[in-house]
């Protein structure tokens, strides 16, 4: 018995000797440690030819189609959850536009934040259009769109160059002007920013979402003229801005003109920008 526990110790000590010797193998951070490292680069298409090869898919309201080419996209991540307005999804955008990705997680800026680049192995995965929002994603009530699951997702995505070496321009935010805001169709789910804007409804007293509804549309003046109902600032009650006031000016009492920036998405015939985070809001001075 006493030779018994005498190997056992010896055992022991030489393990931990070796492992304070170096002769344990420490663990590698060179490869990302979320997605799937196995996807090779083959048969990339820009977004938009993704979308033309489903134009079927975008002409009614809500319709999905799975996809069976083996084909990728790849971009950079314009929107995401960070402040909390884009709920379980995301926005990827590349030179040509961009589409929401939608997925039934919590926290993907945690691991895909703003810049980041990534491959999207689409094979297997539904594209549609939830009231003609492009989406990727998985079928929901019957022939619309919705959040695929987080396993799903995580055998469909390799995460590309570093944030760090991302350049500027490549989501750099464009004007949401006249031009821009007059095609639906090839400009939504793109990164805008609109500007000198007043909320229509600032009275000092207004927040971006009050409690109690799940998601509010506010509507603005830009130098001074109503853009109506079709152009709005939608946030969602899990934001976390959603509680601050709308810009205001208490000593003048009036609205606070702001440079607005966002993702553009769509709902039918009306744009809804989507602010990523409180810093989006730029108080013009």
């Amino acid at each position: 018995m006493k030779n018994i526990k005498y190997y056992i110790f010896a055992a022991v000590c030489g393990l931990f000797a070796a492992c304070q010797n170096g002769n344990w193998d420490e663990p590698s951070f060179s490869t990302p440690p979320y997605g799937n490292n196995d996807i090779k680069e083959t048969n990339v298409i820009t977004i938009q030819q993704l979308i033309d090869k489903y134009p079927n898919v975008f002409a009614s309201t809500d319709e999905n189609k799975l996809i069976e080419e083996d084909i990728q996209i790849k971009g950079w991540v314009s929107g995401n959850d960070i402040g909390g307005n884009l709920y379980k999804q995301f926005c990827l955008q590349d030179a040509t536009r961009g589409i929401i990705i939608a997925v039934n997680q919590g926290g993907i800026s945690g691991y895909l934040p703003l810049g980041q680049e990534i491959l999207v192995d689409l094979k297997g995965l539904y594209i549609g259009g939830y009231r003609k929002q492009p989406e990727l994603g998985a079928p929901y009530n019957g022939s619309s769109i919705g959040r695929m699951s987080k396993d799903i997702w995580a055998q469909h995505f390799k995460v590309l160059k570093n944030i760090n070496d991302v350049k500027a321009d490549e989501i750099k935010p464009v004007d949401f002007d006249e031009d821009f805001r007059k095609d639906l169709n090839g400009n939504c789910a793109k990164l805008v920013t609109i500007k000198n804007v007043t909320f229509t409804d600032a009275d000092g007293k207004n927040v971006f979402a009050p409690q109690g509804e799940s998601n509010t549309n506010r509507q603005m003046k830009q130098d001074g003229k109503d853009l109506g109902s079709n152009i709005v600032v939608r946030t969602s009650s899990y934001a976390d801005f959603a509680g601050e006031k709308l810009p205001y000016d208490e000593t003048k009492k009036q609205p606070i003109p702001c440079n607005i920036t966002g993702i553009a998405t769509r709902y039918n015939s009306t744009w809804q920008i989507l602010i990523r985070n409180a810093s989006d809001i730029e108080i013009i001075k």
